[in-house]
């Protein structure tokens, strides 16, 4: 079972942990990436994230789908913010279960690295003295 998200509003790990949650998972694993302070030295003021949304819906439910295929896992949860986004607020998490740990672990770490090189989402660092687009996402 899957649960794909992409949205405005503020990410709820504990909504995506109640998803994947499941009598005959031994292992969740959550990823969480938030926005941070600073970049190569700058202060950052906020982020900014936009999205192609078909496109993006689309190529999360692929990547969540071939880590179930390729890891064996219960649930997947892939949800990522966009919009405007202060320091320390949540972008995107990720929540897996599976059988084992290690399966979780694994397929957690596949939908991060995957989302981050094949879905159309892109990042606007503002900086106090400028802003700057981030390759974060293609």
């Amino acid at each position: 079972m899957l649960d794909i998200k992409l949205t405005e509003s503020r990410l709820d790990v504990n909504a995506c942990i109640d998803f994947v949650s499941a009598g005959d998972a031994g292992g969740i694993d959550v990823f969480i990436g938030t926005v941070r302070n600073a970049t190569k030295g700058k202060s950052v003021v906020r982020l900014e994230f936009e999205a192609y949304e078909p496109m993006a819906i689309a190529e999360m439910q692929k990547i969540a789908e071939q880590a179930t295929e390729k890891f064996g896992t219960k649930k997947i949860a892939l949800h990522h913010r966009t919009g405007v986004l202060q320091i320390g607020e949540a972008a995107v998490i990720i929540a897996v279960s599976a059988p084992h740990r290690a399966a979780a672990f694994d397929a957690c770490r596949f939908c991060i690295d995957t989302l981050k090189e094949t879905v159309p989402i892109w990042k606007k660092e503002i900086f106090e003295d400028g802003e700057v687009w981030v390759a974060a996402h293609p």
